[in-house]
Order: structure tokens, then C-alpha cells, then sequence
């Protein structure tokens, strides 16, 4: 079908003619409600991105966690930054806890190292202070 006919077409049906690739010769192109295409390709590039950073999993540790417990954190966290999914490191505080806030930190630090032992990590965001306790994010490097 030549442009003349596939525009004449589109303006019939009140939708828009969309040239879908420009690498091929003759080019190809859809009939189609210009918004929607819009729409639709919004919403690929969103999962496309999402597939791409993976899922958001979450880690809690305690404040007076013991070394052990630290450790089954440690592979957790493996096993989910293998898959390639991101790990949100959390450690909430509470009553006096938020009086030592170096100790907690201390701990996440000691998490830290026992993971970046076993398996290379790049630190999306650094160590922040909320409101409920201290939380990062920690990506496979």
C-alpha cells in the first residue's frame, strides 16, 4: 500500500497512520489512535526497565541480632542479589535502641562485610537515618 492510500485510510477511520520502524526499506507502519501507541509503548519501556533492576527485597535485621542470625541474613541476601534483585537492608529501632544508634550502625557494617566477603556489591543508597531505624540499598556489583 502506497503512503497516499494508508493516509486516505486513516483519515477515515479518524485514527493515525504510526510508522512502526524506520530501519527496513519500505518502512512499516499501523493504522492506529496515535495516544494508545503512546500508552502502550510507555508501559513496555516500564517493565522493560523493571526486568532490567529486578525486584526490591527486603532484609530486617534486629538490633541485638547474633552473629549467626547475621550470617542467615548474609545468604538471604545472596541468594537474592544471585537472582538479581536489589536488598533493602533495614534495621529498626526502638525506645532506648534510638539512643545507640552507633551500635546499629556498627551492625549493618558488620552485615556489610560478611556479604561483600561472599559476593561483589555496589551500594545504591548509602546508610540512611529514618525515622524508624536506619535502612540502605545494595545492588550485585
Amino acid at each position: 500500500m502506497d503512503l497516499g492510500e494508508a493516509l486516505q485510510t486513516a483519515r477515515e477511520r479518524n485514527l493515525d497512520l504510526i510508522q512502526v520502524t524506520e530501519k527496513v526499506e519500505p518502512p512499516v507502519c499501523k493504522i492506529m489512535d496515535y495516544g494508545k501507541f503512546l500508552y502502550s509503548l510507555h508501559k513496555k519501556e516500564k517493565v522493560a526497565k523493571i526486568k532490567m533492576t529486578g525486584e526490591l527485597k527486603g532484609i530486617r535485621l534486629g538490633f541485638n541480632i547474633s552473629l549467626h542470625d547475621l550470617e542467615t541474613r548474609v545468604n538471604l541476601a545472596e541468594k537474592f542479589l544471585k537472582k538479581g534483585n536489589r536488598v533493602r537492608v533495614e534495621l529498626p529501632l526502638r525506645g532506648r535502641e534510638r539512643g545507640l544508634q552507633d551500635f546499629a550502625k556498627g551492625k549493618i557494617n558488620q552485615f556489610l562485610e560478611i556479604l561483600e566477603k561472599r559476593i561483589p556489591i555496589k551500594v545504591e543508597r548509602e546508610l540512611k537515618k529514618e525515622s524508624r531505624g536506619f535502612t540502605m540499598i545494595v545492588s550485585k556489583a
